[in-house]
């Protein structure tokens, strides 16, 4: 009897578990959800001027704040790291206004932040979105949420949780609209993990009659395939192209998941992608006429801007440069440099931009 009844007991703890785990498989596809295309964004924040100056100068800073979780001895459990949360509050708050207070060092006209989380798991809910915003003072702003996942149970030790995040435009002309484009992404079971990828489209009027079309952008790294990496690619660089077209100027930037200069993962690692896939070269042969790839650095030397994060930040650290800009044809960039900054608050350094319109 004694052997039966442990068998009994064994066999519900094992139907219990079996359901448990059915039940929330069950929850995260039903609760899976993609945010729809050329979703209309509500403009925020009071902008200094209404219109830009067609003859004036202007900076721009994209940056990857990393939801304010990657200090340099971070490392990220998708990364083949161990942490799935920022080390504690004060962490994570102080990553983020480190990465503001870089970029406000930079007085730019311009900003493109990516991973601003809100209410996460992951950076214990802090309202980040609402903690940059509070800097940038005479900015507008348009934010465009890409990631809003159910609650994730990975890692056991400590689940990665529920997610929310998105990516955030600042400008200190009044963008008169703005526009959320969702990308293609994978349909198997890794679109769980990834983001609800996407680009915003800011247009700010310029006192010329024409308007500066800013591309916000956070593109596929988890996930990803050869398909979904050329679609991607495809939409944004002919979504540019027509607005060339149409007489506007363009600029795009923000985190490609792509080696950007094609080559970085050698020039600054010693190692070509076979151990970081998703970190495949820019398409650049893909881009159309009137659009091209700032690459032309001012320091004429490569500087990093993301570090895996499998192990903490150091001489082993893999290195590439993923984030940068993208210009039209009547946009002429007068400066750019990737920042170092050690990986100090982020796994991602800025990378900064001075133009003019032509």
């Amino acid at each position: 009897m004694t052997v039966r009844r442990i068998l009994r007991v064994i066999a519900v703890i094992a139907a219990a578990a079996a359901a448990a785990a059915v039940i929330y498989v069950l929850y995260v596809v039903l609760t899976y959800s993609r945010i729809g295309d050329h979703l209309a964004l509500q403009p925020a924040g009071t902008s200094r001027t209404a219109e830009l100056p067609a003859d004036g100068e202007f900076t721009a800073v994209t940056q990857n704040c990393g939801f304010g979780a990657y200090s340099p001895d971070f490392t990220f459990f998708m990364d083949g790291g161990k942490e799935s949360w920022g080390k504690d509050r004060e962490t994570v708050t102080g990553n983020i206004d480190r990465a503001v207070d870089t970029v406000l060092s930079f007085d730019p006209d311009f900003v493109l932040f990516q991973e601003v989380d809100f209410d996460s798991t992951r950076s214990y809910h802090i309202d980040q979105h609402a903690q940059i915003s509070a800097r940038f003072e005479g900015y507008s702003e348009a934010f465009a949420v890409n990631y809003h996942s159910a609650f994730l149970l990975y890692p056991f030790n400590r689940p990665h949780g529920a997610s929310n995040s998105g990516i955030l435009t600042l400008s200190r002309g009044a963008i008169g609209s703005a526009e959320r484009r969702s990308l293609e992404i994978s349909t198997g079971f890794s679109k769980f993990l990834d983001l609800d990828r996407c680009y915003s489209v800011s247009r700010i009027p310029v006192d010329n009659g024409k308007e500066l079309v800013l591309y916000n952008v956070h593109m596929s790294a988890y996930g990803g395939s050869d398909k979904i990496r050329t679609s991607q690619m495809t939409q944004l660089f002919n979504d540019m192209k027509s607005e060339y077209e149409n007489g506007s100027y363009c600029v795009c930037g923000g985190d490609f998941n792509h080696d950007f200069t094609g080559d970085s993962t050698i020039l600054l690692g010693g190692e070509d992608v076979g151990g970081y896939g998703w970190a495949q070269p820019f398409p650049a042969d893909l881009l159309p006429e009137g659009i091209s790839r700032c690459v032309d650095y001012d320091d004429g030397e490569l500087t990093a801007t993301c570090r895996n994060c499998d192990v903490p930040y150091g001489p082993d650290c893999q290195t590439f440069i993923l984030d940068g800009f993208l210009v039209s044809d009547n946009v002429k960039v007068r400066e750019l440099h990737n920042v170092d900054t050690e990986f100090a608050y982020s796994d991602h350094n800025p990378v900064v931009l001075t133009f003019t319109l032509a």
